[in-house]
Parts: structure tokens; sequence; C-alpha cells
């Protein structure tokens, strides 16, 4: 499970970092040429580096849970039913 969850996340670190020089050079491109098609490619090429970011970052809090450096939150206490529901506001 950890080697999987290493190999995402170098997959994850890679794709971005090669999705991110796409959208430099097809920034450079599009503003140089002014090409309508250069700026389509640049958003979808950002909007993946975001995506493979996001994914890395998430892949990478599975690594740590799995190894044992972090841990899940603790339970939220049940609500004690004779207490009135709300806040302060709602006490008044």
């Amino acid at each position: 499970m950890l080697l999987l969850l290493a190999l995402g996340i170098t997959l994850c670190v890679v794709a971005w970092g090669y999705l991110v020089y796409a959208a430099i050079d097809f920034g450079s491109e599009a503003r140089h040429d002014n090409d309508s098609q250069a700026w389509a490619y640049l958003g979808v090429a950002a909007v993946g580096a975001v995506a493979c970011l996001f994914l890395g970052f998430m892949l990478v809090a599975r690594f740590s849970r799995a190894m044992g450096l972090t841990q899940a939150p603790a339970p939220k206490p049940k609500r004690d039913p004779a207490a009135p529901k709300g806040g302060k506001r709602a006490a008044r």
C-alpha cells in the first residue's frame, strides 16, 4: 500500500511539473502570437496542474496516515438531548 501511494505521489508531482512547464510554454506562445488556441491550451494545462497538485496533496495525507505520522481526528461527542439546541443566541 505504501509503495502504491509513493508511486502515485511521484506520478502526480511529475505530471504537475510537466503541466506547469506546458502552461508556461503555451502562455508565452499565446502572448507572442495572440493565438486563441494557445490560450485554451494554457487554461487546460493550468487546470490540469491544479488537479495534479491537489491529488498529490491528498495522496501525501493518506501516505502520512498510513505511516502513522498523523491520525484521524477524535470523534465529536454526542449532543445531550436535554441541552437547548443552538448557542447563546438561541437560548435568549
